[in-house]
């Protein structure tokens, strides 16, 4: 075994050399799988075996960078993976891990609550999971199964984008970074001048804006006009951008001016000593159309109350992954690990 094949593994994603090995290593797929494990997509995509028009939809996804509201993380993450493929979640199965030696009857039973009112309030049915207390872990963790379902003529995958797409973002960047640490830092916010109030409205991006997209993706996906969607999470919206582009084996031209990353979301990123691009993102969606169709899919989302805007195109593979800075060219940020990685608390 060589030195590089034996080395220890960052934390956070696998790098997407590693991830496209061990998914080599899987065995051939079902012939009933029509979006299967690889890079960028959110989730599987099954047919019925009636063969009918109405498809199954699956995402797993673990919470590991908070507990704080983690019943409504879980649920929400899960619910969005479904949404960017244009499918309607509808059932969830939850693994809860309690870390042995901190776990209380009150504290579990807070957290099924918050489970129960969360899907109450989705319309969505926990139908089975598993809950146990064990030393393999240092705070809770939710690793949670999302199903549902969508019609195939909705059915949006990450890897539709074409060049000459136009690259959409909508909503704001990175609210679910700016949440956790606004929770996760506060004490040492304090003491670089953050008020208890700013940090207070800073934690709340939980619930407004909030980290749904369900409602703009379940739009775009119904209008028909989505060529592909993504839903930037871990690693943020830098990543994801690259993650969109491999599925879709094009190359992308970003304008790094246009993100929208607001003042206050940007000061707590620089303050914690972290680039917002790269920072867990839940709460913004990614979509491309045709030219054609941006003004259409822009005034859908506008009368949502959710405002968007053109960062890039879709490019050719060839052209590879750019993107502009004040008006010069730059590399689109690479990311190793999500910035929330590198803090003592994460």
């Amino acid at each position: 075994m060589d030195a590089a094949s034996s080395r220890v593994l960052p934390p956070g994603k696998l790098a997407p050399e590693r991830l496209a090995r061990v998914l080599s290593l899987l065995p051939a797929s079902d012939p009933t799988l029509l979006v299967g494990p690889g890079q960028g997509e959110d989730a599987a995509v099954l047919a019925w075996p009636d063969g009918g028009s109405e498809l199954l939809v699956a995402t797993s996804d673990p919470i590991t960078f908070t507990t704080d509201d983690i019943g409504l993380y879980a649920l929400t993450v899960g619910m969005n993976d479904l949404a960017v493929c244009g499918a309607e979640p509808r059932w969830f199965l939850p693994v809860v891990l309690l870390p042995a030696g901190q776990a209380t009857v009150p504290a579990t039973e807070h957290l099924f609550q918050q489970l129960g009112e969360a899907c109450t309030a989705a319309g969505i049915s926990i139908v089975g999971g598993h809950t146990e207390v064990t030393d393999a872990v240092r705070r809770t963790v939710i690793s949670g199964t999302m199903l549902g379902t969508v019609d195939r003529r909705h059915l949006v995958a990450t890897a539709g984008a074409q060049p000459g797409d136009v690259l959409l973002l909508a909503g704001w960047c990175p609210v679910e970074a700016v949440s956790i640490l606004a929770r996760t830092m506060h004490r040492p916010l304090l003491a670089q001048g953050w008020t208890s109030a700013e940090l207070n409205d800073a934690s709340q991006c939980l619930y407004e804006p909030g980290i749904s997209i369900r409602e703009p993706a379940l739009a775009a996906a119904r209008s028909g006009l989505a060529t592909a969607m993504h839903d930037p999470t871990e690693g943020g919206v830098a990543t994801a951008m690259r993650e969109l582009a491999a599925a879709s084996n094009t190359g992308l031209e970003v304008d790094l001016d246009r993100v929208p990353v607001p003042a206050f979301a940007a000061r707590i990123c620089r303050d914690c000593g972290l680039d917002p691009l790269g920072c867990i993102a839940s709460g913004s969606l990614l979509c491309t159309c045709r030219p054609g169709d941006a003004d259409a899919l822009k005034d859908a989302w506008r009368d949502l109350g959710w405002p968007s805007v053109q960062v890039g195109r879709v490019t050719s593979p060839e052209a590879g992954l750019v993107a502009r800075h004040r008006g010069r060219p730059v590399p689109l940020p690479q990311f190793a690990a999500d910035e929330l990685t590198r803090l003592p608390a994460a």
